[in-house]
């Protein structure tokens, strides 16, 4: 039988990414996604959001905690895996995104491009660029 793993995810970081190294060197991070769906019940709009924990190695792991932050609206694209183990005595299990790739969306400073800031640099760019 066939399989695939692939996911998708748009959505705002819900915390900074978490940076470590493993005993062999490799960077990981961890950070949590949230990913929000509106759909209409009736004649009502309900938000739905889903929290996803996103792992993320190597390279790209040192870049997300360099230039990602809370409420930072990122595209990730990866593949699903399901964990478990045992502490305390009892069994853990975790699904998680592993990352492939993160797009980082959005300005650095969390800003999006409906500031005003924004929009008065693009203003005053325009009008010092008219020839006449």
């Amino acid at each position: 039988m066939a399989s695939f793993n692939k996911v998708m995810l748009m959505g705002n970081l819900t915390r900074d990414p978490e940076l470590r190294y493993t005993p062999n060197g490799a960077a990981v991070a961890n950070f949590g996604l949230a990913v929000n769906r509106k759909f209409k019940q009736g004649d009502e709009w309900i938000d739905d959001v889903c929290f996803v924990e996103i792992t993320v190695w190597n390279k790209p792991a040192e870049n997300c905690e360099k230039f990602l932050n809370k409420g930072r609206p990122v595209f990730v694209e990866g593949y699903l895996r399901f964990s478990t183990w045992e502490s305390d005595g009892q069994k853990r299990n975790k699904l998680d995104v592993v990352a492939n790739s993160v797009q980082f969306l959005g300005s650095p400073g969390g800003r999006g491009p409906d500031d005003d800031d924004t929009d008065e640099t693009i203003k005053e760019t325009a009008e010092d660029d008219v020839p006449f």
